[in-house]
């Protein structure tokens, strides 16, 4: 009923303005997981695109490094348009479904400080606003499935390609390689209609060698329960939390041992739909912010648009 179809979700999109690490800025995109995120899909080519909207801010008690500058009374705007383009081949591995895919897009984002401290002068109400494109991110992954069942486990990592300067406020990319693995469960019942996902991973950050910052290992989890009301509509709720484990290193670090965390929880609603004689597949989510610290709090609304592609 609800079957074979994968929410190809972009985990390796690292250009969002919620704070934390360097910057405030991680590789992992909280939330980019929801509805469905370990049910293998259909084999061939697909493409998923996911625009991503976040407004949020922190008060001026909290402090950020950002390359050279130190800045407080942060707020962050940021729109994106991530796509990913890949392939799910016919021949299994290990008993799963392998996915290979790269992913990228354009965006904007636009960071105020109410104080920023480049020594040696203090800027008030200082903006930048970064208008480019993201990193690049290859993702591999496979899954299985055993009846209501479904598993799977990833890889991904950072090509730091993407717009970014270590004087600038505003950035689209992080300046740094990251690698990021973990996996996730899916309960799908075809006959009720009841789902329920979780995807749980960690991020390594190499060094940032253009302002000698070392982003500490990350933690992430995103979740998802929802409830198919018809063969076509989904609604239910969605959440994510994110921890820093170990603290920023480096000699360019000068806000000392930097380590945040953020929580998240919203409605979402989903529709299959065909194109053609394949399936398609669009969520619309929307996150409130809390339990921040050492990050900016906010606003968040993601929607992934699952396209296939021939074979």
């Amino acid at each position: 009923m609800f079957s074979r179809l994968f929410l190809i979700s972009i985990g390796f999109f690292s250009s969002q303005s919620v704070l934390a690490d360097e910057g405030g800025v991680p590789f992992w995109m909280s939330g980019q997981y929801a509805s469905m995120a370990a049910v293998p899909m259909a084999t061939g080519w697909s493409l998923v695109a996911m625009p991503y909207v976040y407004s949020g801010n922190a008060d001026k008690s909290k402090n950020f490094q950002h390359g050279t500058s130190i800045n407080a009374g942060l707020s962050a705007r940021e729109s994106l348009v991530l796509m990913q383009l890949g392939y799910v081949a016919e021949e299994k591995i290990l008993g799963g479904q392998p996915y290979l895919g790269v992913g990228w897009g354009p965006g904007t984002n636009t960071t105020t400080a109410t104080v920023s401290v480049v020594n040696p002068s203090t800027q008030l109400n200082r903006s930048n606003t970064s208008n480019g494109s993201t990193d690049i991110y290859p993702l591999a992954s496979l899954t299985w499935n055993r009846g209501n069942n479904n598993f799977k486990t990833y890889v991904t990592g950072d090509i730091p390609m993407g717009t970014y300067s270590p004087t600038s406020l505003a950035a689209i990319g992080i300046g740094h390689a990251a690698i990021d693995a973990g996996g996730g469960y899916t309960y799908l019942n075809n006959t009720t209609g009841l789902e329920f996902s979780g995807v749980l991973g960690a991020t390594y950050n190499w060094m940032n060698h253009q302002t000698n910052y070392q982003n500490g290992i990350d933690s992430h989890l995103d979740w998802s329960v929802s409830q198919f009301v018809s063969q076509n509509w989904q609604v239910g709720i969605a959440g994510y939390g994110y921890y820093q484990l170990t603290a920023d290193s480096g000699s360019g670090n000068r806000v000392g041992a930097f380590k945040s965390r953020i929580a998240a929880v919203g409605p979402q609603v989903g529709y299959l739909f065909n194109i053609g004689k394949k399936q398609a597949y669009i969520n619309l989510r929307a996150y409130k912010e809390f339990w921040a610290q050492n990050r900016v709090e906010g606003y968040a609304m993601i929607s992934t648009i699952s396209i296939p592609l021939r074979k």
